[in-house]
């Protein structure tokens, strides 16, 4: 993409990072756990369900052609937790404005609108486990760049095949130029 900033990619923590919801025929076994591939941070020990993200998702993370954005009620807490569990340096993190629990209205996602601000024109991925199709439809209308709006099964958190559709995505060289 030459001279034009990277999309950036709006990255929430739980569903997509710390998976949560499957059932037992689902998961027969329960939800793999992983330790840090780098340092644990303290403020880990508040947080149980953080052994079940995958470390391996940093250095994926990483490898995208984007801008990586917290987009999560964990807020400054993403940085101090999340980050280093996945070896990840501190991102910057959507500031969601009070007002933005009321944006619920109509079916749309109370981040939605924050987050089309946010991207301010530029092209944008949006990983989340609470997107539907009325967001996708708003953003199709309301955005001036290319949106990727994409919903991972909280059941399973982010997969393969995720990383797979958001690096076709991000590495198009079409859908930025």
């Amino acid at each position: 993409m030459p001279d034009s900033p990277l999309p950036l990619l709006f990255l929430d923590i739980d569903g997509p990072l710390i998976p949560f919801g499957a059932t037992r025929q689902l998961l027969p076994n329960g939800y793999p756990t992983y330790e840090a591939a780098h340092r644990v941070p303290r403020e880990a020990d508040a947080h149980p369900l953080i052994t079940r993200v995958d470390p391996a998702h940093g250095p994926r993370l990483m490898a995208l052609p984007c801008e990586l954005v917290w987009a999560t009620t964990w807020m400054s807490d993403a940085n101090a937790v999340i980050s280093p569990w996945l070896g990840l340096p501190d991102l910057p993190v959507v500031a969601w404005p009070e007002s933005a629990a009321e944006d619920g209205r109509d079916g749309l996602h109370w981040k939605t609108r924050t987050l089309l601000s946010w991207a301010a024109g530029r092209p944008f991925a949006w990983v989340d486990d609470e997107i539907t199709d009325r967001d996708r439809t708003w953003i199709e209308h309301h955005s001036p760049g290319p949106a990727l709006l994409h919903r991972v099964d909280p059941r399973l958190g982010i997969t393969p095949h995720d990383f797979s559709v958001l690096g076709k995505w991000l590495g198009s060289s079409e859908t930025f130029s």
